[in-house]
This record gives structure tokens, sequence and C-alpha cells, in this order.
């Protein structure tokens, strides 16, 4: 056994009597650590265990292994990593600004089986062969996603998405170049006059950062209700409830859907409601809210602005078969006001590529688009086709 399981085993029996909670009180678990660690060092000059070469280090690895979640507790303290994935017991991959590459680490089987069950333990969500899958929100606002086999050919397969508590506001995503001030005082006005904002683009291109700095130039006083399958967005408003999707339970009751939550959201009294993300039917409950006059907001998977309007009205047709493309259609195309694209590219910069505005018709079964912003030698500018005049705007101010 490692010097560091030893220590920890130490703790564990001392407070295993007492119900001290490790986690809940950090300043008395580091000063049991610290003790273990002094009485390890003592029997370690006797020649009997392993000397340490760093008491410090030890120490924060075996609170990190008490209180966070061991080896990959730093991995999840660097800010510059963006996501960790787990393939196998000895698979562990990294990404940085969008750039994977691979980590050092190596786990056993059983390593990678306590560490889920250690951050699903707060959550009320679990991972079985009835429920191989699960979606969850680490105390951090980290989404945590886990399959487990006879789904995944052999090891439990681990994706944990960080989120950068940075990014705040599109002045945040001007100063990282993922677009320019003007697109982003277009944008922030937008969203003061209560347009409806359809934000989308491929995996990992940044769409809940960007809905969370869309958010960030809300009127303060509106009251902002957010739905997702499980908590990611982060807002600042002081007028804001969140609500997450539920898994059924073991009986396969009290399972609460994203449509479910769309509806009761407007029993709430908001003012602006946002879906994190509409992959299904959800999308219609979500365009009927919004084609009654509430401003809202959402993200899709697509691959430009132009499929996202063609993704999202073809999602309601999963509602059922009474749902018709010639309501669908005219719904989409006078609901939503705006579509920002967003893509990850191959270095791993994030940015805006597109901003396109919805005519309100219906063209051969295509909803009509105006491009307000586009790609131009490589760099995001308007195409002078703006309902407003541009020279009015001004770039955010920098969050306080």
């Amino acid at each position: 056994m490692s010097p560091i399981a030893q220590i920890a085993d130490a703790v564990r029996e001392r407070v295993r009597g007492d119900g001290v909670d490790l986690a809940g009180d950090l300043s008395q678990t580091e000063h049991l650590v610290r003790d273990e660690v002094r009485r390890y060092s003592e029997r370690a000059l006797g020649g009997s265990q392993p000397l340490l070469v760093d008491e410090s280090v030890v120490t924060r690895q075996v609170v990190a292994a008490l209180t966070g979640f061991g080896a990959l507790q730093p991995l999840l303290d660097d800010p510059g990593i963006e996501e960790i994935w787990i393939n196998g017991p000895d698979s562990v991959f990294v990404a940085r600004d969008g750039v994977s590459e691979r980590s050092s680490l190596s786990f056993t089987e059983q390593q990678v089986r306590d560490l889920v069950e250690r951050m699903l333990q707060s959550t009320g969500r679990r991972v079985d062969l009835s429920t191989p899958f699960v979606d969850a929100s680490l105390p951090d606002g980290s989404r945590l996603h886990v399959v487990i086999p006879d789904i995944t050919r052999r090891h439990w397969a681990v994706n944990i998405r960080k989120f950068r508590s940075g990014m705040r506001s599109l002045a945040d995503l001007v100063a990282l170049g993922s677009l320019p001030s003007l697109a982003a005082g277009f944008l922030e006005l937008c969203v003061r006059s209560g347009q409806n904002v359809l934000v989308s683009g491929a995996t990992q291109s940044g769409k809940t950062t960007l809905l969370g700095a869309l958010l960030a130039s809300a009127p303060a006083a509106e009251r902002i209700v957010t739905v997702e399958e499980t908590f990611e967005l982060s807002l600042s408003a002081p007028d804001w409830v969140a609500l997450q999707c539920r898994q059924p339970s073991l009986e396969g009751t009290g399972e609460v859907t994203l449509r479910r939550l769309i509806k009761e959201a407007l029993r709430m009294r908001p003012d602006r409601l946002v879906v994190g993300e509409v992959r299904e039917a959800e999308s219609l409950d979500l365009l009927i809210a919004l084609n009654s006059g509430l401003p809202g907001m959402c993200s899709i998977h697509a691959n430009s602005a132009q499929d996202a309007l063609a993704k999202l009205a073809t999602l309601p047709l999963l509602a059922g078969r009474n749902i018709d493309s010639s309501f669908v259609l005219p719904t989409v195309a006078s609901s939503i006001d705006l579509v920002v694209h967003a893509q990850l590219e191959s270095t791993g910069r994030r940015r805006i590529i597109e901003i396109v505005a919805p005519t309100g018709e219906v063209v051969g079964g295509t909803i009509e688009a105006t491009r307000l912003f586009e790609l131009r030698d490589g760099e995001l500018q308007a195409t002078g086709r703006t309902p407003v005049r541009l020279d009015r705007f001004r770039a955010p101010a920098p969050a306080a």
C-alpha cells in the first residue's frame, strides 16, 4: 500500500467512530492529515517504511483523496484544463484550450468505480446495469457523464466537462478573441431588447459559455428561469431560478423531463426562459412559449446557423403524429429572432463565425434568413444588412 493510501486509511480510522464529515470540515481534515503525516514520517525514520520526499505535497494529496477526487483532483483544479475523460483505467485524456493530450495518470478498474461513486454521492443520481448512463453536476459546476459496460465494450467511460469561470460576459469573449467588439455590442443590444436567440454549434464549440455570456447582458431586473438536463449554466443574475431534470427511481417513477420543466417554468413568472439545449420533443414546448411573447434562449447542435433553424423545425415532429411541419416551420420562423453560430477550430480556438436573423418567411420548406455577420478574410464582419445602424454600438464593458 502506498504512503498516501496508508495515511488516508489512518485518518479514516480515527474519524470513523466520531462521525466527522471530512468533506464538510476542511480545516479539521487538514489538521488530522498533518498529524498522521508526522506520525508516518516518525515511523519512516526508523526504517520500517519509505521516507516521504515532501510532506507538504503528501499532505495535499491525502486531503484530495479524502475530500476531493483523489489523483484526479489536480486536473480538476488546473484552470487550463477544460475537459477530462477516462477511456479505461490506464487511458486518461485531458483537453487544454480545445486540444486533447494524454495524461500520465493511471487507475485500477476499482479506483475508477470508486471515483464515480464518490462523484455521484451528493447528486442523488446513480449508474448501474438498469441505468447504464448518468449525467450529473459536480460541486464545482462541472458536468459528469458516465457510461458503463455492456454499453461500453469493456471499461467505464467517464467524461468531466469543466466550464471557464472567467468567461462571464460578451466583453470577456471579445478579450478572448471569440468575437469582435462590434458584434458583441450588437448582441448585447439584441439581448436587452428581448429578442429570442438560438445558439448553435458543434460539440465543444462553446455554446454553453456563449449562452451564459449573452445572459449576462440581460437587464438586472429580469427574472430568468433556466431549464437543463443537468446544471451547467452559471449566471450572476440577481433573480434567477435554475431547474434540472431528474432520472426515474428504481421503481421507474419520479422522472422529470425537459418538457415537464418547461411547462413548470412558465408558471414561475419568468421574464426570460432559457433551455440549456434542445435535442428532442421539448423543442415544441419551447417554441410555443417563445411564440406567446416570452423572450427566451436555447442552444442546439448544428453545423451552421441555417442548419440550426432546419433542425429546430424538425425536432418538434418527435412530439407526436398530430404535429405537422406546416405548423412548425412558420412557428420557428416567427419565434426565433437571431441565430448565433459558434465553431471550434482545429487549433482549439472557439469563435462566433456567423449571426443570422430569420425573416419570418418560409419558402419551399426552408426558413429564410438574413446573414448579419459572416467570416470575411478570417474575421467576423458585418454584412451591412443589419436592421439598425451598427455605428451606434459599443463593446460591452468588462465585468467588474
